[in-house]
């Protein structure tokens, strides 16, 4: 990956159960901000998916784009843009780390660039509202449903 954010957040719960949830793409709508849809493009292995078509709407950026996923059982999965209208790249990763106290570290890393010409600390900016706004959310997720 280029040039990145990353920010990291200790979720109360085991690595299964919390990548369970990142895999359940079409219940984003639901607890990610800003994704209005989530839908599966092509099913991968284990009942994960390979690709995801996503729309977005959280400002400046509103965008539909398709990721491309690659799985590590529950410890990574990583992204890439396949396709987007307004973003010209998305990569990222979820890590995650047991911290044998029946906690996980999370750490969510992601590079992004749009079509639009943007000073580089303002897309930072916009990185690092995107992770953290991403991992409040799943860390909600994850625990509501424990």
């Amino acid at each position: 990956m280029a040039e990145q954010t990353t920010s990291s957040i200790v979720i109360d719960a085991a690595p299964a159960a919390i990548m369970s949830v990142i895999a359940d793409f079409e219940a984003y709508p639901e607890w990610a901000k800003g994704v209005t849809t989530a839908e599966t493009v092509v099913a991968g292995t284990g009942g994960r998916a390979e690709q995801v078509f996503f729309a977005l709407d959280v400002s400046p950026i509103k965008d539909e784009y398709t990721l491309s996923y690659d799985w590590d059982g529950d410890n990574q999965v990583t992204w890439t843009l396949v396709e987007g209208k307004m973003l010209k790249a998305l990569d990222g990763a979820y890590e995650l780390r047991a911290q044998g106290d029946g906690t996980t570290e999370v750490t969510y890393r992601l590079a992004l660039d749009v079509s639009i010409p943007l000073i580089g600390m303002l897309k930072r900016k916009g990185e690092k509202i995107l992770i953290d706004t991403a991992l409040k959310g799943l860390k909600k997720r994850v625990e509501s449903l424990a």
